[in-house]
């Protein structure tokens, strides 16, 4: 993908490119939509990033790694994966609230009543 001067750069950005859902591809092949990260004065790989809705199911991948079957969690936790999914722009995503009140087990009503709680509060 690129020059061994280059790995410590890739295996410093890895985690974020995999938090946020995107690829790391050689920077060759990098496409007008994709980020090309340069390092030490050479391009040293290209990051597809994910589509929105791509990103969505992602993060709640990773939620669901990190706090169990979502689901599962009582009302006061579901209520605050709401809360850091609107941070994270969730809902401005075609069928965020459906996606998101089928990862929690609720229905879109109750996903709209957690996100207006939170504006009334």
């Amino acid at each position: 993908m690129s020059g061994a001067g280059d790995e410590p750069f890739i295996a410093a950005v890895k985690p974020l490119v995999d938090a946020m859902g995107g690829e790391m591809i050689p920077p060759d092949e990098a496409g007008p939509d994709d980020v090309v990260l340069s390092w030490e004065g050479g391009d040293a790989v290209a990051v597809r990033l994910p589509q929105l809705a791509d990103s969505l199911d992602h993060i709640l991948a990773a939620m669901e790694r990190r706090k169990g079957p979502l689901a599962d969690l009582d009302r006061k936790a579901k209520q605050e994966v709401v809360r850091t999914l609107e941070a994270r722009g969730a809902f401005s995503v075609r069928h965020g609230v459906e996606t998101v009140a089928s990862a929690l087990g609720v229905s879109r009503f109750t996903v709209y009543n957690y996100l207006n709680r939170e504006k009334g509060a």
